[in-house]
């Protein structure tokens, strides 16, 4: 059977640069830092002391204080940016085939503050009263398809429904997966994307002591600087990024603003090692190929590639060693950026947000740049749109998103042209 085309035609943020698509766009393109002194808990004891935390977000605006109360920050991040972006779609769902629209949302850790919480409150208690304190709320708090479930739930969403659980390429693999369940006609509307709310004593403090922070702690807005050959980690951050993937004759036919089309797929795996990248990139290269190839786009008509640009030394080198094995001579006329510069690390759900910028500079022909790049790497050659968004009329932008455990997403997303 033919594939039915599909495009993005709504997109809900919520980063650590603001808690809408508006604010957070803006502060990308003016190359604003998100990264700033720990505050969610004590980190005076903690090598690493800096983070990207999502700043004063309200979920009592889309949920009941009683809802707030029964989900994880990451539920309440995947419900908010949701709910904004069927609303920047236009979507009514209590007026649509709620058969026909699904959700797939995909984190790296799910509930880790409901789980510390529970366990240090137990062992506080003792044995003999611990268990009669535990909340009944502790298992579907802390569970991680519980950000597609208590999406459905608040939205009434009844098709499709799955969570992607592949560390740093959950959000990618969620949107890939979506695309092509609307393709083949299972669905005609899904929601898709990434959350992560895991900057906790021991989830900053598991990447503290795999010395994969950055220890920038006196200069924190500069402390993430992907490529820079002064590079020394990633600074962990949090939030959601869900797009609206819809049938493309459907919202058409309903008039939708449509931001991009999405038009390849790939996904591999290194099987090399448990955190570490391959290095020569050979997993991540098959995953951009396959995209491409899904795309049926040569790889010299791509503009812009939203890298996954963690700045740690292993990460950057690899994957422009893989842009390269994919590009060959045209590598170096790509345009390369990495917002992880300004935002941070969004681990789950780095690659929903990410999807939703490379749909945003194809809508709007801008490419925001990779701050923090002053000292180039020999290792690192390419065009990383240094320090400055750059005006450029985006055709065809692909995102890149790597996981532990070898976990390699790559998508593509080009000029909606009818």
């Amino acid at each position: 059977m033919p594939q039915r085309r599909v495009v993005v035609t709504g997109i809900g943020l919520i980063t650590p640069l603001g808690n809408d698509k508006e604010t957070s766009w803006r502060s990308l393109t003016e190359g604003k830092s998100g990264v700033g002194r720990v505050t969610h808990f004590d980190i005076s004891e903690f090598t690493s002391k800096i983070g990207a935390e999502v700043k004063g977000f309200d979920p009592t605006l889309f949920l009941s204080l009683k809802d707030v109360k029964r989900m994880d920050m990451f539920v309440q991040f995947a419900v908010s940016a949701s709910h904004m972006a069927l609303k920047n779609a236009g979507i009514d769902t209590r007026k649509e085939d709620a058969n026909r629209i699904g959700c797939i949302i995909g984190s790296g850790i799910g509930g880790l503050e409901t789980i510390e919480r529970e366990c240090f409150g137990y062992s506080e208690r003792g044995p003999l009263l611990g268990p009669k304190k535990i909340s009944p709320f502790l298992i579907p708090r802390l569970i991680v398809n519980m950000a597609p479930g208590q999406v459905a739930i608040s939205l009434g969403l009844k098709g499709p429904n799955s969570c992607v659980a592949t560390a740093c390429a959950s959000g990618s693999h969620a949107i890939g997966d979506a695309f092509k369940i609307i393709a083949r006609g299972d669905a005609d509307v899904v929601l898709a994307g990434g959350t992560e709310s895991a900057t906790t004593p021991l989830g900053f403090g598991g990447f503290c002591a795999m010395k994969a922070l950055s220890l920038r702690n006196d200069d924190p807005e500069h402390a993430s600087r992907p490529f820079d050959k002064e590079r020394d980690g990633f600074v962990m951050g949090e939030g959601a990024g869900v797009i609206v993937l819809e049938d493309m004759d459907r919202a058409i036919n309903r008039g939708a603003h449509i931001y991009a089309e999405i038009t390849g797929y790939g996904m591999t795996c290194d099987a090399y090692h448990m955190t570490a990248p391959s290095p020569d990139g050979e997993g991540a290269a098959r995953a951009m190929n396959m995209a491409l190839d899904d795309a049926k786009i040569p790889a010299e008509d791509v503009t812009y590639i939203n890298a996954h640009g963690t700045s740690t030394h292993l990460n950057d080198k690899m994957e422009t060693s893989a842009i390269k094995k994919v590009f060959g001579d045209s590598a170096k006329k790509v345009a390369v950026s990495s917002t992880k510069s300004m935002m941070g690390h969004l681990l789950g759900a780095a690659g929903g947000v990410e999807a939703a910028i490379c749909a945003m500079a194809i809508e709007k022909g801008i490419i925001p740049p990779t701050t923090n790049y002053k000292v180039p790497d020999p290792d690192c050659d390419l065009d990383y749109v240094p320090n400055t968004a750059r005006d450029m009329d985006v055709d065809v932008a692909m995102s890149n998103s790597f996981g532990f455990g070898g976990h390699n997403a790559t998508l593509v997303f080009k000029k909606f042209k009818g």
